[in-house]
């Protein structure tokens, strides 16, 4: 958001959690950031969301398990009396049941962290959502990095979002793929002279090892029912349940959707 750029606004913030000492981490955190302004926290779901109702809240970091109104009780309320004017949504739990994490993204959450939270990872994907990301200094030495891990969890997202479980071998591949395919987007035309060779030697294997366990975690996605997912990750009606994406288009897919968002170089 430009305000927070051109005006220097402080990005107000919101914890709900049943926690107390998740409560204190984050708090203590974040009120050490220039950044940043805790506008008030709890326990309840009912008390959190009389808050963001009557107070500016940008950002809402929440638990699923609220004491008064669960956090899915609490989204779905918000997002009736609130409309376009709701905050931007972070859970924080330790439930990563892939049912309540489905839920959760149906429910427009911008981002589902898993507990225990590095706190430098929960800010950065704040100021990911706000798009604030390129104001906050980077040294240069350590620009690539951080921009490769920044990625990384951005693509990790996605795999969460989709259904493609990380103990698979295909799971590396495809993030490999999509990192390349973001990094020189003509390799999504070359793929079996370029991005598949890449991709072996990096991990020692073959080729065709590599299409296969790629070509494995689509299915596996796909088998899942994950569709309906896919399509709202994308904002449109990219597949059905019969339509399954060849290796290419699936890389190009999330490869693009990085790209727009201003993941490239």
């Amino acid at each position: 958001m430009e305000d927070f750029i051109k005006s220097n606004k402080k990005i107000n913030i919101f914890i709900a959690d049943n926690a107390d000492d998740c409560r204190a981490e984050f708090i203590k955190f974040f009120e050490n950031k220039n950044q940043f302004n805790i506008v008030g926290q709890t326990k309840d779901g009912n008390e959190a969301l009389k808050a963001i109702k009557n107070n500016p809240v940008d950002i809402l970091i929440m638990d699923v398990v609220l004491a008064g109104l669960d956090g899915f009780e609490l989204l779905e309320k918000a997002k009736v009396d609130l409309g376009n004017k709701m905050p931007k949504v972070i859970i924080t739990s330790s439930l990563s049941h892939n049912g309540f994490i489905d839920k959760a993204l149906s429910l427009g959450v911008s981002y589902f962290m898993i507990k225990p939270i590095q706190l430098p990872s929960l800010e950065r994907r704040i100021t990911d959502i706000l798009g604030l990301s390129e104001s906050v200094p980077i040294p240069e030495q350590n620009f690539k990095n951080m921009r490769s891990k920044v990625i990384d969890e951005k693509i990790s997202n996605v795999f969460i979002t989709v259904g493609i479980p990380a103990h698979i071998k295909g799971y590396q591949f495809l993030r490999e793929a999509i990192k390349l395919a973001i990094d020189k987007p003509e390799i999504i035309n070359s793929i079996t002279k370029r991005l598949y060779p890449s991709i072996a030697d990096k991990f020692d294997t073959s080729s065709s090892k590599v299409e296969r366990a790629i070509r494995h975690a689509i299915e596996v996605a796909w088998n899942r029912g994950k569709i309906e997912n896919i399509n709202n990750l994308f904002g449109i009606k990219v597949y059905n349940q019969n339509e399954k994406p060849t290796n290419g288009e699936f890389i190009a897919l999330v490869a693009d959707k990085m790209l727009m968002e201003g993941y490239g170089e």
